[in-house]
């Protein structure tokens, strides 16, 4: 957030955070699993990053090697969401102005840049990431939940990934009608918000493998939360109702979850 800080006065754009998001869970995945390991193996009194991973002899072995395991999928998932969204949201905004949103928010009451954007952005990315930091210290992990979760997580960033591409592919369709209603827009209005929650369930259930991370349940209600009502969806359809079109395309399509379109 410091970092976002720096950006944000040599972009003169406060909606550079935006990017940032994505980029805060890698920073906080990849730091959380090196450190978590290191303090794994101390702990067996193998020394900090001492540990031979040819070596699985005995049920500590076992369960450090899961550990190992869990935490470069963990990685992997998170480069994988986190790289994507940052690379989109950074690319869509690239030579564009504030956005409204920020423009609104800045312009209401007291209070600067770090009171409403920054600090709760950082709380944010630390809570959301508990799950994360919870398992890193964990050992043994059901494989079935893991991979499970691990569906889940595949299922949200399909819907994310083809979301954003579907809508891209409208906005440069000069023959589009007033509301993009096709392909999975067809059946939820923000596929992008309910693949990012299906994400981070995926990324709890592969926590909550490992005993205690089932514990870190009130993470992903909270991203949850943010997608459908705090800043998600609920907030833009403030804007979208304006828009000819919008409300009878609401009337007829699910706002989160995807559903045949009601008649």
């Amino acid at each position: 957030m410091v970092l976002t800080a720096v950006l944000t006065r040599i972009t003169g754009r406060v909606s550079v955070v935006d990017t940032i998001w994505g980029l805060g869970f890698i920073a906080v995945t990849v730091t959380a699993v090196l450190f978590g390991r290191a303090r794994l193996r101390a702990n067996e009194g193998e020394g900090w990053f001492s540990y031979n991973p040819l070596d699985h002899s005995g049920a500590v072995g076992r369960a450090l090697q899961q550990n190992d395991d869990r935490g470069i999928l963990l990685i992997l998932l998170v480069l994988i969401w986190g790289g994507r969204l940052a690379w989109h949201i950074g690319s869509r905004s690239h030579g564009g102005g504030e956005d409204p949103r920020y423009t609104e928010l800045m312009g209401k009451g007291s209070g600067g840049l770090i009171r409403k954007v920054l600090l709760p952005q950082g709380l944010a990315i630390w809570f959301v990431s508990m799950p994360i930091q919870v398992t890193v210290v964990a050992g043994h992990h059901v494989s079935w939940v893991l991979w499970i979760g691990v569906a889940l997580f595949a299922v949200g960033l399909a819907f994310e990934t083809i979301g954003d591409a579907q809508l891209a592919s409208y906005k440069k369709d000069p023959a589009r009608g007033p509301v993009m209603d096709r392909g999975l827009w067809r059946y939820t209005r923000h596929p992008n918000y309910f693949g990012d929650a299906c994400v981070w369930w995926g990324i709890y259930l592969v926590c909550a493998s490992s005993w205690p991370g089932i514990f870190t349940i009130l993470s992903p209600v909270a991203m949850t939360y943010f997608l459908v009502f705090a800043t998600g969806a609920r907030l833009l359809e403030r804007t979208m109702m304006q828009r000819s079109g919008y409300p009878e395309y609401a009337a007829r399509t699910s706002m989160f979850f995807p559903l045949p379109p009601r008649r």
